[in-house]
C-alpha cells in the first residue's frame, strides 16, 4: 500500500469526525440591542457594533439598550442603518 492509498484510508474517518464537531446553530450569545428586534448580534452571525451617536440618529432615545458606550445589533438592524445612511457624507 503506498503513500496515498494510506492517507485515503485514514481520511474517511478524519472528515466524519470534523462534522460533529463543527455543528452551526442560529443560537447566539449577545442579543440584539434594539427594542423589539428577538435576533443575535453575534459577529458569526452577522452582528455589528455601532456607536451611540449612529443609533441615536436612526432609532432615537430609549429605543435600544447600549453596552459599554457601543450599541450591538443583528445584521437587518445594521443593514437599516446602513440604508438610512447612505446617502450622508461621511467626509
Amino acid at each position: 500500500m503506498g503513500f496515498k492509498a494510506k492517507a485515503r484510508k485514514h481520511r474517511g474517518s478524519d472528515a466524519e469526525s470534523k462534522s460533529e464537531g463543527k455543528k452551526k446553530s442560529n443560537q447566539g450569545e449577545l442579543s440584539c440591542a434594539i427594542n423589539g428586534c428577538d435576533k443575535f448580534a453575534d459577529k458569526s452571525l452577522g452582528g455589528r457594533s455601532l456607536s451611540l451617536d449612529n443609533a441615536l440618529d436612526v432609532w432615537g432615545q430609549g429605543n435600544f439598550t447600549p453596552l459599554k458606550g457601543r450599541v450591538r445589533v443583528c445584521k437587518s438592524c445594521y443593514r437599516t442603518w446602513k440604508k438610512e445612511n447612505k446617502n450622508d457624507d461621511m467626509y
